[in-house]
């Protein structure tokens, strides 16, 4: 059995009942903390994906399809090591000191800033060193990811929790609005500006992170075997239908719709807008969910919470579509922020549903699950898109995935009657004629 350590209580003072989650100190410095994080990574992450293209271009003399077709292996680089590693990260996460599992991730985020900043500024770039180094941050990330999870759950109390994560989604979206834009500016002064940057504010996280107070799941009874650990995971999110149709709409709708691997194509030769444009295009989505998550923050949903995620992904395939066959950089910029806050929608309902109905002993496992499921979306979706824009061009594979995507989004409303069922996020409340249906 697994029992949760008594310093990792949700409310520091048992006398006072905050009602905003920044009230609570370890919960602003978590929030600040992934806030420098997101700005840092995805500002690396960006970059990488402009320089794969361009290098692959005026080096190696590729053309557009076969180089947008690197942009999908450098996607299958950062996903092979998330794939392998997740059983172990989420095994992590509700083992050890999730401090510490976020404090060694980010060290290897900084490692790998600090070499593309060295190779950059010596014009020592080359095909082989991206993708590896796209390799080790997709290594670093699935660390991360559940243990940054688990750790806000138990920072705040319950009834606080839906809140809490529209405000991390603030710090998530500001940040990767910030990031890429930033980036891509210093990127256009000063080409390994960027990553020395992003090295710093790295390190800077996980020292915030460090002054967080102790969370961790300890272990009482019997030792249970870590193999037998990382099976009950997938097992418990395996036979909970509600939350198996939550991980996996996410994980096909932006596997298939999205757009962002094809971005480099779009700022190099379609809309000619440089890295300086790119950073704009992959900050927009952000823009868009970050207004969605301030709204949250405020007013946060709370009726037919399961068809208005629907609703969302299908809006997401919509904005898709209307990017691809944009020419003007100012409608592609609204296309992408209306894009954002349809995928805010979604993530906000998800994320909340899959906290509120994961024992706290799971949290870990449960989130590395659903962490692989949004890295197979991204990454795998990155894969697919450049291998459509190999057969169709980077615009005939982006229509694609937006039509995908609202494909998805009807087949599961189908196919995963308790996700339309969903009316609160006290979760699984069934209108008492709609309780008489089947579950499947």
């Amino acid at each position: 059995m697994i029992v949760q350590d008594s310093t990792a209580s949700p409310d520091p003072s048992p006398q006072v009942s905050p009602r905003s989650p920044l009230a609570i100190a370890d919960y602003r410095r978590f929030w600040l903390a992934r806030f420098l994080a997101v700005f840092a990574t995805l500002s690396t992450v960006v970059l990488i994906g402009y320089q794969t293209y361009d290098v692959a271009r005026a080096d190696y003399g590729m053309e557009r399809a076969d180089a947008a077709f690197m942009l999908g292996l450098l996607g299958l680089a950062q996903f092979i090591p998330i794939f392998l590693l997740t059983p172990v990260a989420g095994l992590a996460a509700d083992r050890f000191d999730r401090r510490r599992v976020v404090l060694f991730a980010n060290g290897i985020d900084s490692v790998i800033a600090l070499t593309l900043a060295l190779c950059t500024w010596h014009d020592a770039l080359s095909l082989p060193l991206l993708f590896t180094l796209a390799a080790a941050h997709g290594a670093a990330r699935v660390f991360n990811g559940p243990a940054l999870a688990a750790i806000a759950p138990n920072l705040v109390p319950p009834t606080l929790l839906p809140r809490a994560i529209a405000l991390s989604s603030i710090a998530w979206q500001t940040g990767s609005v910030i990031g890429p834009a930033l980036g891509g500016l210093l990127f256009g002064w000063s080409p390994a500006a960027p990553y020395f940057l992003s090295a710093a504010l790295v390190l800077t996280s996980g020292l915030l992170i460090s002054t967080v107070r102790p969370v961790r799941a300890v272990q009482s009874g019997p030792a249970v075997h870590p193999l037998r650990r990382i099976v009950e995971g997938f097992t418990f999110v395996k036979n909970d239908r509600f939350l198996l149709g939550c991980v996996t709409l996410d994980l096909f709708a932006v596997l298939l719709g999205g757009a962002t691997a094809m971005l480099p194509v779009f700022a190099r030769d379609i809309l000619a807008v440089g890295p300086e444009g790119l950073g704009l295009m992959r900050g927009a989505p952000a823009v868009g969910a970050a207004a969605m998550a301030g709204l949250f923050s405020f007013r946060p949903l709370e009726r037919n919470v399961g068809t208005k995620m629907l609703w969302a992904v299908a809006g997401f395939g919509v904005a898709t579509i209307a990017f691809a066959l944009s020419r003007d950089f100012l409608l592609s910029l609204g296309c992408l922020a209306v894009l954002g806050a349809a995928d805010m929608i979604s993530v906000f309902i998800r994320s909340s549903l899959v906290q509120l109905n994961t024992p706290d002993t799971m949290r870990g496992r449960v989130s590395a699950i659903s962490g692989l499921a949004v890295s197979a979306s991204n990454e795998l979706g990155e894969l697919q898109s450049g291998l459509a824009a190999a057969l169709l061009g980077a615009v005939g594979a982006v229509v694609l995935g937006g039509v995908g995507a609202i494909l998805v989004t009807g087949l599961w409303a189908w196919w995963f009657p308790e996700i339309r069922r969903a009316r609160t996020f006290s979760a699984r409340y069934l209108d008492p004629q709609e309780a008489k249906e089947p579950a499947s």
